[in-house]
């Protein structure tokens, strides 16, 4: 039997994710089966582009439907909780777009929840399965770069106008939205609970983060320094330091292409080409994670070994620490979760 992917919203993450799929040669045994989205008619136009068989006019048809297996969430942030539960209770497994929640709370129940229906759950932290970060990752554990003492990153595109980023009752917050690509990356490169969060930013008139600066501090003298800002394009590079040399993870960080050594060594990692344009750099990249959805899946695992629960819920743990230094609070932060 196939692994049957059932796509939730027709939003341009969720255009790019099917496309990176569709178009990748050696997908394995799955297939994109359904698009739910709360307008029918831009599910059915999503459907005729994607030639996919099955359209739902609402998430609940389709988290009810036989025709799905796992669930991937495109929607909008703060509707994160509700739609993975409803897929959880109706017995689909589920990939959900980062962050995975609005908090610390939501994602630990979303977690309590998957573990107790036996049914995999992963936030799409598409980065951690990209062919550059698996090649930095065997560098760096083979010792090439000695011990990894510093980390800088910065990560700024002007999207502070759109309503996703700008609206907090969309879930708006450059930190949940390109920030959390920084705070990954510290945590993918020294794989361990800071020990200090420092941070400071700006905030627009209705109390969404625009721009921040954030110091994570670990054990052993290491630290990361994270530059995100929703007003500016900065180098989008992050640069890695260890006792014996360094790497420069070049722009995009996020999902790169080419790593570059300080002794000069170049090595390039090459993307397949999408079938369709797409609207975010690199994202024919997105496959990578759906391909390990599907193996842990046919494993019978829960979690990912790459993108574990533990680690969704470090980075919630510093996203929240995060805005409460800087002044960003939402209404899910007053709330309790089961």
């Amino acid at each position: 039997m196939p692994l049957r992917w059932g796509i939730v919203s027709a939003a341009k993450i969720s255009h790019d994710f099917v496309t990176a799929f569709n178009s990748f040669p050696d997908r394995g045994d799955a297939v994109i089966a359904g698009v739910a989205a709360r307008d029918k008619n831009r599910a059915t136009d999503f459907a005729k582009i994607h030639d996919i068989p099955h359209v739902f006019d609402t998430y609940e048809n389709m988290a009810n439907s036989s025709e799905i297996d796992v669930a991937y969430i495109g929607a909008l942030n703060p509707q994160h909780y509700d739609i993975v539960c409803m897929f959880l209770n109706s017995g689909k497994h589920v990939l959900c777009e980062k962050p995975l929640c609005l908090n610390y709370k939501q994602s630990q129940s979303l977690i309590k929840l998957a573990r107790s229906k036996k049914l995999f759950l992963m936030e799409a932290v598409w980065s951690r399965f990209s062919p550059a970060y698996i090649a930095l990752e065997k560098e760096i554990s083979n010792g090439k770069l000695g011990e990894i003492k510093y980390v800088d990153v910065e990560f700024g595109v002007p999207i502070a106008h759109q309503d996703r980023v700008s609206k907090k009752e969309l879930g708006g917050s450059a930190l949940l939205d390109i920030g959390i690509y920084t705070i990954q990356f510290a945590q993918y490169i020294f794989k361990d609970d800071p020990i200090k969060i420092t941070a400071c930013g700006e905030l627009n008139d209705g109390g969404v983060d625009e721009v921040s600066t954030i110091v994570l501090e670990y054990s052993g003298r290491r630290r990361a320094v994270l530059n995100i800002n929703a007003t500016l394009r900065l180098s989008n590079n992050a640069n890695v330091y260890g006792t014996h040399g360094r790497v420069t993870v070049d722009d995009p960080f996020h999902f790169p292409t080419k790593l570059t050594y300080g002794d000069g060594k170049v090595d390039n990692y090459l993307l397949h080409p999408p079938k369709f344009e797409l609207n975010f750099e690199n994202s024919t990249g997105l496959v990578y994670q759906a391909l390990e959805v599907e193996k842990c899946i046919r494993k019978g695992l829960l979690e990912s070994p790459r993108m574990t629960h533990k680690m969704s819920l470090t980075l919630a743990n510093i996203e929240d620490e995060v805005r409460k230094q800087i002044g960003v609070h939402f209404d899910a932060d007053d709330k309790d979760y089961p």
